[in-house]
């Protein structure tokens, strides 16, 4: 076994990485970037070595500097993790061609596999299911869209060179095949640095489903069964659970057969993820189609170790320290079921925009930090910890595990009920709407099933405003009761010798004016009127917040206020309402009209109008790269453009003025 490992990558998959080893008494190096100098996966490390600038392709995608940052520490290897480095077959034959350890497989499979065209070719070789497409090499535009024809719409563009939902975009008609192709190519090229596009069948109602493989050295392999991932948003996942609901013994012996020989077929080492296409047929019979190989640890892995009850961390460093799998077929089981969220910082309501920010709070829900058990949370940030635009969403990944599904399913939503973040945007209310819906509660998958429930998961307001205003009230009373002094001429709590004293609160709910009035009575007691509602206020203090009763509704209830925003969370959900100090905005003038600003950081990659053109309300207008993800800009209403403030390839902040709109004339 190694005494030494440098993890070439950064956030919660090195700070998984060094739990394990640190576990087997294998020390650990960290690298870093300068946005990352003071990060939790440095700390996690025994060493950590300074690699470059904030951005990727300054730090963690050079290659160069980890090799030698491993050489420098006396590392013996290098676990790429997931992402960056992971899959690029140079840096696995650098590290091989330097005397290191790559924790992964060779170098010729990673090559072999990396490319989803001759990969699929490679495949068809090997017996295993295709779907029906172009795999070729030929990238002339006007013959890819005539493959997409002879195929049929619907189609979908993919990356061949890529990964992660990247360069990826389904096509429904002929007319729209030109921009798609278009934008799939530059993405795949700021991604991956090959533009190169395959072209296959889009699979109607397909679910998403993949084989977990595991080689070693000396010619075993197998596979530790299946996860579901069909729950996704722009071809990248949201859930994902282990086993999968409705899969017969036969057709999980059939597709993990079918992953073996993939991983067969190009002398596979290490852990490694056959991802299939399983299309669900009216008779309810399915059929699976060969989709692409993952030569990595994939970031849904801790599903597959809750329902076998194994570390496939410890497996990696086993298999690349020389030793032979530690189980065989036969001894491999599966116990209870398991499901995995992505807790992301973004907006779920705006298209899921990636957010920025700083982690406020950051309150996560009771778990067994690494070790297998009912609830397990796997992070590479902290309280107070930044999230930049230079990395991807990704905050944290919840893991429950329970007997059956639906116990799994209960324990998830209560510990997402338990995570609390404020500072920015996330998706964790987005998630409990997931989990809750009727299709994911009765496993009716398919990766339309964001959309087929938009009904229930967008735009939802869980708390209500009598019972947001009433915890806002409840928090306001309590801080002030806290900061008051010993004489009773501090005290705060309305009393007064005559007549009844009426406060006056200024909210804001969803946009609108909420204004609401809480009556001092002589006993003591608190009247609250908000939104038409009327009735006594009561709470008490629990040990992590509010036991608040208003309205006929009682429950416990934590409140973070954060400038004037008070964030409400509850078992129901969770909410803002905005406590405006009417005082401090006195004389302020209003916001300046006919402007467009950047929603996030990143850079401009091209503008779709010029100035003098005339555009209508949600026509495009530019395109923004953040968060390795290319994202619309689109007008707020009708206009002129009066003038582009910044040219293709210009990195802008946040709120930067893109361009002028001038009212329409």
């Amino acid at each position: 076994m190694f005494h030494k490992i440098l993890i070439a990558n950064r956030g919660e998959i090195a700070c998984r990485v060094a739990a394990t080893a640190r576990r087997m008494a294998v020390k650990t190096v960290a690298v870093y970037s300068d946005a990352d100098a003071h990060a939790k996966h440095v700390a996690a490390c025994d060493e950590a070595v300074h690699i470059g600038g904030s951005a990727p392709r300054d730090s963690y995608l050079r290659w160069e500097k980890i090799i030698e940052a491993a050489r420098v520490t006396g590392a013996q290897a290098i676990h790429p993790g997931y992402g960056f480095l992971s899959e690029n077959e140079e840096f696995a034959q650098a590290c091989a061609d330097a005397g290191l350890v790559f924790i992964g497989p060779p170098a010729s499979a990673i090559q072999a596999m990396g490319l989803k065209a001759e990969s699929k070719q490679l495949m068809e070789k090997a017996g295993v299911p295709l779907v029906p497409g172009y795999h070729g090499a030929g990238q002339d535009p006007a013959m890819l869209k005539a493959e997409a024809g002879r195929i049929g719409y619907p189609v979908l563009i993919k990356a061949s060179a890529g990964g992660g939902g990247k360069g990826m975009r389904a096509v429904d008609k002929a007319e729209d095949f030109d921009a798609a192709l278009a934008s799939c190519k530059r993405e795949a090229k700021n991604s991956f640095g090959d533009d190169a596009v395959l072209i296959e069948k889009y699979v109607q109602r397909p679910r998403h489903i993949e084989i977990q493989v595991f080689g070693d050295t000396q010619g075993n392999c197998v596979y530790l069964f299946e996860r579901d991932c069909s729950v996704q948003r722009r071809h990248q996942k949201v859930l994902e659970e282990a086993p999968a609901p409705g899969m017969t013994p036969a057709m999980r012996q059939q597709m993990g057969e079918a992953a073996v020989a993939a991983a067969r077929a190009v002398n596979y080492v290490g852990a490694g993820t056959v991802e299939f296409i399983v299309e669900q047929k009216p008779d309810g019979t399915m059929s699976f189609f060969f989709m692409e190989m993952n030569t990595r640890l994939q970031v849904e892995h801790p599903v597959t170790e809750a329902i076998t009850g194994l570390d496939l961390v410890e497996w990696q460093l086993r298999v690349a320290s020389g030793e032979p799998l530690p189980l065989k077929q036969e001894d491999l089981r599966i116990t209870g079921h398991a499901i995995e969220a992505r807790i992301c910082a973004e907006n779920p309501d705006n298209n899921f925009l990636p957010a920025t920010g700083t982690l406020a709070v950051y309150r996560k829900p009771a778990c067994t930090a690494f070790e297998r058990g009912a609830v397990r949370v796997d992070d590479g940030v902290r309280e107070g910890d930044a999230i930049s635009p230079f990395y991807d969403s990704m905050i944290a990944k919840l893991i429950v595990h329970g007997a059956t599904r639906a116990e799994a399913l209960a324990r998830l939503d209560e510990a997402l009920a338990h995570t609390h973040i404020v500072g920015l945007a996330t998706n964790v209310q987005f998630l409990r709407h997931v989990v809750r819906s009727p299709s994911f509660a009765q496993a009716n998958l398919d990766t339309a099933l964001i959309s087929r429930e938009q009904a229930v998961l967008f735009h939802q307001e869980p708390l209500g405003l009598p019972l947001a205003a009433a915890a806002a009230v409840a928090q306001a009373l309590l801080d002030e009761r806290a900061a008051e002094g010993p004489d009773p001429f501090s005290r705060r709590d309305g009393w007064r010798s005559h007549g009844i004293n009426i406060r006056r609160f200024a909210f804001e709910f969803h946009g609108e004016p909420a204004p609401a009035e809480l009556k001092y009575l002589h006993d003591g007691g608190l009247i609250l009127s908000v939104g038409g509602v009327s009735g006594p206020l009561q709470f008490g203090v629990t040990s992590d917040g509010l036991d608040v009763q208003y309205s006929g509704q009682r429950g416990a209830v934590t409140v973070y206020a954060q400038g004037e925003t008070d964030h409400v969370f509850a078992a129901q959900g969770a909410t803002q309402i905005l406590n405006i100090d009417l005082l401090a905005h006195a004389g302020e003038a209003h916001a300046e009209v006919g402007r467009l600003t950047a929603p996030m950081p990143g850079k401009v990659v091209s503008f779709a109008v010029k100035a003098g053109d005339k555009v209508s309300k949600g026509q495009a207008l530019a395109v923004m790269e953040a968060m390795k993800m290319e994202h619309t800009i689109a007008a707020p209403a009708d206009g002129t453009v009066a003038e582009l403030l910044y040219v293709p390839g210009d990195q802008v902040a946040e709120g930067a003025e893109l361009l002028k709109l001038a009212a329409p004339q």
